[in-house]
């Protein structure tokens, strides 16, 4: 089983984004959603190869990447998207704000469903609407979308729900039947669906992931899925996005958009998602190999060092959403992780009212990194400490 390695400290170090440039050398930064892997040789390549030909202009369309989406998506999911239906601009954050400009009236209303990527809370203000929150539901088998919520917030008048697709912190794939369920509400209430469907291609099961639009005349009548390569394949400083839609309703709201959503892409992102929807497919089975022996690991490290935290092991991704309540260190863990641990975690705080007391902990790193935050993490715990 082929797997990738992390790269050293010593080489990540000298990376200059964010993750590596926002804290000292003496912390481990496990908070941002950025992984401490090499690059696909094909992603690489593409990139040089633009850079070689001095090929550093504006996109002169979506075509490339689009054919590569179509194509990635027929054999990964089944799902048949038209080339044609494709649109792209510069990262799923712009996708939906302008998506949310084209469905939602100035002053309408969007709703979010907490504990959830922190910038859905923000997006809907960018495009002039307010936001509604319908937290999801914790039940004995885990978490889901509070599906009798979500239709009290479509008939007091909601025009749009961000839908988070496998969920943002959770890792949590949501089912054919949920997401059918759903877009019967949308259809009936007219709501607007914008799919965020970034982590789709880091489900452990490709199997178990379904695309939004697929499951339904009334899912692709009110829905736009946003996605891209950046997240699966590391590359989010290559700006590129796409948005697809599947109706003529959605098709009009994409082809209304200013064209200038559209020449945000940029050239070397086009290229680089091309790279990866075409040819990095192995590198991309070879990291998630790595992903979910570290997703094991950090089972095994909680359970041995710090039994009190809660874990349910995503089903897509690279995020652990850990519930630190039982430890005692109050409303925002994160703080006391970084300020006694040396260990940078995203603050669940950041996640809406539900996060209090949880934090979201990136393991796209080395096995030996990962074990090395867990074990600071315990000694904290161990520690006298004012707490």
């Amino acid at each position: 089983m082929r797997k990738i390695e992390a790269e050293p400290l010593s080489v990540l170090r000298t990376r200059t984004s964010y993750k590596w440039q926002t804290y000292p050398a003496d912390v481990l930064p496990l908070f941002v959603a950025e992984m401490d892997y090499p690059l696909a040789e094909p992603v690489q390549q593409a990139i040089i190869g633009r850079v070689l030909a001095s090929d550093t202009g504006y996109v002169a369309g979506p075509e490339p990447v689009a054919d590569a989406f179509a194509g990635y998506a027929r054999r990964t999911w089944d799902w048949q998207v038209d080339p044609g239906d494709v649109r792209t601009t510069t990262d799923v954050s712009v996708a939906i704000v302008e998506c949310l400009r084209q469905t939602v009236p100035v002053d309408g209303s969007v709703v979010i469903t907490p504990p959830v990527y922190p910038p859905f809370f923000e997006l809907p203000l960018e495009a002039d609407a307010s936001v509604v929150e319908v937290p999801l539901l914790l039940t004995g088998t885990g978490w889901q979308l509070d599906l009798p919520a979500l239709e009290r917030a479509f008939a007091r008048g909601a025009d749009a729900l961000l839908l988070c697709n496998p969920h943002n912190p959770l890792g949590l794939v949501h089912s054919a039947e949920t997401l059918g369920a759903l877009a019967d509400l949308s259809a009936k209430y007219g709501v607007a669906v914008i799919s965020d469907e970034i982590h789709a291609p880091l489900a452990y099961d490709p199997r178990s992931f379904t695309p939004y639009l697929s499951v339904s005349d009334a899912a692709r009548e009110y829905g736009i899925c946003v996605s891209a390569a950046s997240k699966a394949w590391n590359i989010a400083g290559t700006k590129c996005a796409v948005m697809v839609a599947s109706s003529e309703r959605t098709r009009l709201q994409l082809d209304s958009m200013p064209e200038e959503v559209s020449a945000r892409t940029s050239i070397l992102g086009l290229h680089a998602s091309v790279a990866a929807y075409d040819d990095g497919g192995p590198w991309l089975t070879a990291v998630l190999n790595s992903l979910a022996e570290n997703r094991e690991l950090l089972a095994e490290l909680l359970s041995a060092y710090l039994p009190e935290i809660v874990y349910r092991p995503p089903l897509a991704g690279y995020l652990a959403w850990l519930d630190f309540r039982g430890v005692g260190w109050g409303g925002d863990p994160a703080a006391v992780a970084l300020e006694q641990g040396r260990v940078a975690l995203e603050s669940g705080l950041k996640f809406g009212r539900q996060g209090t007391g949880f934090v979201r902990l990136n393991f796209a790193c080395s096995p030996e990194v990962l074990t090395e935050a867990v074990t600071r993490l315990a000694a904290v715990r161990a520690a006298p400490s004012d707490l």
